[in-house]
């Protein structure tokens, strides 16, 4: 079959796996439950998700190209997908058979302009490791270059042969598919399909850009110039191309390699705490994270003492070495502007505010109607926020539990879903609280988050000041307005104009799946956890309040299906 025939295959193959799974979730989660059949629709409803997944595992392991990546993309998509289908895609490994070393050979001379010969005096034709993408082999530089640079020996990144063309196809049949998908009312109204292929296109058009690697780990490197802690390896750009990229060979101890740690004498839990402080610096302090800190990514390099800052620092034995930088996070001014209103709405107990601090952050889409949010968190703040930790306790359980269906019931229908560049810091964040419990199982990954939490509140100290007074302000020009609103009121009671909207019945009767409320909750989850902790730094007392308040929506993230399946609450 001619290169032209497999491209047409592969792209009719990835429309007919999609075509009929998603003909068949409109028979099980629509047609069904319209022709009241749900019960029978739900019954094995985990079950027949976790065989999507897991074929398409299968179809993704076989294709590769973007497959692989659109699986790890989509197991990350909690906002979208159900937890069957992210839990099993949770694995996909981007690990693949290597290209023979002949078809690399060709591809890294015809990028170079010169045979590899006079490019490198050795190149190892066994990779070091094959994706998708590309694969990476060991190399020396020539003697020439080696006294230019001041480096021998070196890794050689080679993009995989045709792999831009693979994209392509596969691209292609992802922007039909989402165009399908965005013809669903269910799915449009809640997720932007199109935008969210473009999101996932242009994510990986970037990792495929070698030059573009190469400009973030420079990028890098300068934000922890002045660190002993870190260390980048050096590029070699006279062999760096947009499909080619050496750098300086950095291999040490894997970070989670703990008895090579051992052996060379360095503390697994002194490395936990260091790299948690490490990745908040990158999050806090720079704004540009690396967004994929999995074990082969980050090596721990022992320290000889001769010389550079860290023999200086003294009592500093070893290093970070970061590597891959392909998968590179900023943190933008619109989430640090929502996270600031997240903490300044906790301190005043603003449900309002809490809700558009979550809406700056890009969780909610622009058409989610936010009323019945807004009045669950106030009512959350009335109920519970005046407690102390030990008051808490004493409520009864099934109250916690009674409050979060409820607080399901209003958030079931809203529109939202993660922005990327949330989604990379949560990427992130859990793969560096995973590291760190492995290096040391009493880790606990908040209380890294604390040394950072006052330097964060006396930055936003004025403002929040400033801002807690506009909503005093605020809160006295509504006061002011009350009598003309209850004569309003009065009027079009008398006048039969009155109109009664019954959110609840409309959202019961839309028969959203249960999976929405619950991320949702998760999310609200974070914010008042976080917002705990910010503020325990200035307020032990309420901080410890809301760290234990965000139990409640937590419940509800849990719980809520088996909830959902017993029954209401008596």
């Amino acid at each position: 079959m001619t290169d032209v025939g497999n491209m047409r295959a592969r792209y009719r193959r990835i429309l007919r796996f999609a075509a009929r799974y998603l003909l068949q979730t409109w028979w099980y989660e629509l047609f069904l439950p319209r022709v009241g059949l749900g019960r029978l629709a739900a019954r094995d409803r985990s079950a027949r998700l976790r065989r999507i997944a897991q074929h398409f595992h299968v179809l993704a392991v076989d294709l590769g190209g973007l497959m692989i990546k659109v699986g790890q993309f989509m197991s990350s998509r909690l906002d979208v997908l159900p937890p069957e289908i992210t839990k099993e895609l949770e694995g996909l490994q981007d690990e693949v058979p290597p290209v023979p070393f002949p078809a690399i050979r060709a591809l890294a001379e015809a990028e170079l302009g010169v045979t590899l010969e006079r490019a490198y005096s050795f190149v190892d034709p066994t990779p070091v490791a094959a994706a998708s993408l590309g694969q990476v082999h060991r190399a020396r530089l020539s003697e020439q270059d080696a006294a230019e640079t001041g480096l021998l020996n070196v890794v050689v990144k080679i993009q995989r042969p045709g792999i831009e063309k693979i994209i392509d196809v596969d691209l292609r049949a992802l922007r039909r598919v989402g165009g399908w998908l965005s013809r669903v009312r269910l799915v449009s109204d809640r997720v932007d399909m199109p935008a969210l292929v473009e999101e996932f296109a242009f994510t990986s058009l970037e990792e495929i850009d070698y030059l573009h690697e190469a400009a973030g780990a420079e990028r890098f490197a300068e934000d922890f110039a002045d660190d002993a802690r870190v260390s980048v390896p050096d590029l070699v750009w006279e062999r760096t191309t947009r499909r080619v990229l050496t750098m300086q060979d950095v291999t040490a101890i894997k970070i989670n390699d703990v008895e090579e740690l051992r052996a060379a004498g360095i503390d697994p839990s002194e490395v936990a705490n260091d790299f948690a402080a490490v990745m908040f610096d990158q999050l806090f302090e720079h704004g540009y994270f690396h967004a994929d800190p999995h074990p082969g990514n980050i090596f721990v390099t022992p320290l000889d003492g001769t010389g550079g800052p860290e023999a200086d620092e003294g009592s500093r034995a070893w290093k970070f070495t970061f590597v891959d930088f392909g998968m590179m996070g900023d943190v933008p001014d619109t989430l640090r502007q929502g996270l600031r209103k997240v903490l300044i709405a906790a301190a005043s107990r603003d449900g309002k505010g809490m809700v558009d601090g979550i809406r700056d952050v890009g969780v909610l889409l622009p058409s989610a109607d936010t009323v019945q949010l807004e009045r669950a968190m106030t009512k959350l703040f009335a109920r519970f926020g005046g407690m102390g930790f030990a008051e808490l306790q004493k409520v009864d359980p099934r109250e916690f539990r009674a409050f979060a269906v409820e607080f399901g019931d209003v958030v079931r229908s809203l529109p939202f879903q993660l922005p990327e560049n949330f989604l990379l810091i949560v990427r992130a964040m859990s793969l560096t609280s995973g590291m760190c419990s492995s290096l040391d199982p009493a880790f606990n990954i908040w209380n890294a988050v604390e040394p950072y939490s006052a330097q964060l509140i006396r930055a936003e100290g004025g403002n929040l000041v400033q801002d807690v007074a506009k909503r005093a302000l605020s809160t006295l020009g509504l006061v002011a307005r009350l009598p003309q609103r209850l004569d309003n009121l009065t009027t079009r009671l008398d006048e039969g104009t009155l109109s009664v909207q019954t959110p609840r019945l409309e959202r019961r009767l839309s028969s959203i799946d249960r999976t929405v409320r619950r991320v949702i909750s998760a999310i609200i989850f974070a914010a008042l956890l976080i917002g705990g902790i910010l503020l325990r730094v200035e307020d032990v007392a309420f901080g410890t309040v809301l760290m234990a308040v965000s139990a409640l929506p937590l419940l509800h993230a849990v719980f809520a299906g088996v909830v959902a399946r017993r029954g209401p609450l008596p």
